[in-house]
């Protein structure tokens, strides 16, 4: 899979691996805060990449099934340091969030009580509101320049949060809207505004030209290749695992549930949680509804991508059902395998199908189509922040529909004005301090664990 190199950036691998470290430590609040880290990280702080070839390779892995924001961190690896800068960022994005579900699991399987996990979770949550609600506006200031934009914008957070409409409509419709507007209109599209605008910036513009391409015409035959070894890493130790133990072990039954739920899982994890909790809950009976819950607390105060709770599944599930295996060192194995066919697919995807995002970047009927997919992305990334308020700021988040239409109920018995004062700090010291990230998280989950433990909160 040798690829020509990208045009002479100046990054070194050692310093790019450091930063793909500092990005995995720091990955905390699903998707939304994830990418709302790595813009600041590579685009604002570091000035990496700029703004349109961030949106570009954000827009290409939310059409992807699995987690957006490790696909996001993979591809920007890939464009770097080709494969191994893909495996490298990617890997690091997810490992320190595998390290620390699986000792919480050992700890949740051996005591079952996760008091502490839930203290830290506490103070994180109102700084990733901070932090999400900073990318929201960050994005949406360079992403919606033409009221085109905004509408698009406005009508995927319509659609999502209170029509609830499946996230790949959202994102074909918007697509859509934008290759007819670029062949009719194509002045409304923002990717022309942004053309016809004399850039101020100019003095930072990014190590990675933003039109430096990163191969040249895909070949087909590395694309055979590509496709056959991803499918080979990702399937083999599935195969050899039925056909030692049998399609009833639990090891088999995770390996088939999850790689499924990879393939399925179009919108990232918020869109498959549901199904992964169903089948793991009602389907095999590996864990209870609360126990489901309490693996989303240790997942959502824990960095990487939230879909990880998959492993605290596959821990449970096989620490229960250990066969003639040691129960904890069965939960291990069985933590390790759950991950390796939840991600290995995601590194197929951008392997594979990277190279042709990247040539066709300059088509002018596809950047038509993703500049618009750029503005929905933003009014998606806005879906995911008010959603995750809510959740942070009451304790009991209903639901009520009217005429087909979603609306959250927020007891207002259960708002927690601890939280809020919590957020409203994080949201000074975000934007009008400029504090770091993890700065500002380190901050927040200490005075949040502290106030919790002491019963405030």
């Amino acid at each position: 899979m040798h690829e020509p190199p990208l045009r002479e950036h100046g990054i070194g691998f050692g310093q790019a691996a450091r930063v793909w470290a500092y990005v995995g430590l720091n990955s905390f609040g699903g998707p939304a805060g994830q990418i709302a880290v790595m813009h600041r990280v590579l685009v604002d702080d570091r000035r990496w990449f700029g703004e349109r070839r961030f949106l570009h390779a954000l827009n290409y892995c939310m059409l992807l099934p699995g987690p957006e924001a490790q696909q996001l961190a993979t591809y920007f690896g890939w464009l770097l340091h080709g494969v191994r800068g893909g495996l490298v960022a990617g890997g690091l994005f997810v490992l320190p969030g595998f390290a620390a579900i699986l000792a919480l699991s050992v700890l949740y399987a051996g005591y079952g009580d996760t008091a502490g996990v839930e203290a830290i979770s506490y103070g994180i949550k109102p700084a990733v509101m901070a932090i999400v609600a900073f990318a929201v506006v960050r994005i949406g200031s360079r992403a919606l320049t033409t009221r085109f934009a905004f509408g698009v914008a406005a009508a995927a957070f319509v659609a999502i949060f209170f029509l609830d409409v499946p996230f790949p409509l959202i994102v074909t419709g918007a697509g859509l809207l934008g290759y007819l507007a670029g062949r009719r209109r194509p002045a409304a599209l923002p990717v022309a505004a942004h053309a016809a605008r004399v850039t101020t910036r100019e003095a930072a513009a990014p190590l990675v030209d933003d039109d430096a391409a990163r191969s040249g015409r895909p070949s087909t035959r590395r694309a055979l290749r590509t496709l056959a070894l991803g499918l080979a890493v990702w399937l083999t130790p599935l195969a050899v695992l039925a056909l030692a133990l049998g399609r009833d072990h639990v090891f088999v039954e995770e390996g088939v549930l999850f790689s499924t739920a990879a393939v399925v899982s179009f919108g990232g994890a918020y869109a498959v949680l549901g199904y992964i909790a169903q089948q793991a809950v009602q389907g095999y009976g590996w864990l209870t509804a609360g126990e489901m819950l309490d693996g989303l607390g240790m997942a959502e105060s824990t960095p990487g991508p939230l879909i990880m709770v998959v492993e605290y599944v596959g821990f449970l599930a096989a620490y229960r059902s250990p066969g003639e295996l040691d129960p904890l060192l069965a939960g291990v194995l069985g933590a390790a395998l759950v991950t390796w066919v939840t991600f290995a697919p995601s590194f197929l995807w951008i392997f594979l199908g990277a190279p042709y995002a990247e040539y066709l970047r300059g088509n002018r009927h596809l950047t038509a189509a993703l500049s618009a997919i750029t503005a929905a992305v933003v009014g998606v990334i806005l879906n995911l922040a008010v959603w995750f308020s809510l959740h942070a700021l009451f304790d009991q988040v209903g639901e009520r529909h009217l005429l087909g239409v979603r609306l959250y109920d927020p007891r207002w018995p259960s708002f927690d004005p601890v939280a809020a004062g919590l957020a409203a700090l994080a949201f000074y010291v975000v934007f009008r301090r400029r504090w770091p990230l993890l700065a500002t998280l380190g901050a927040s989950a200490a005075l949040g664990a502290a106030l919790s433990l002491a019963g405030a909160g």
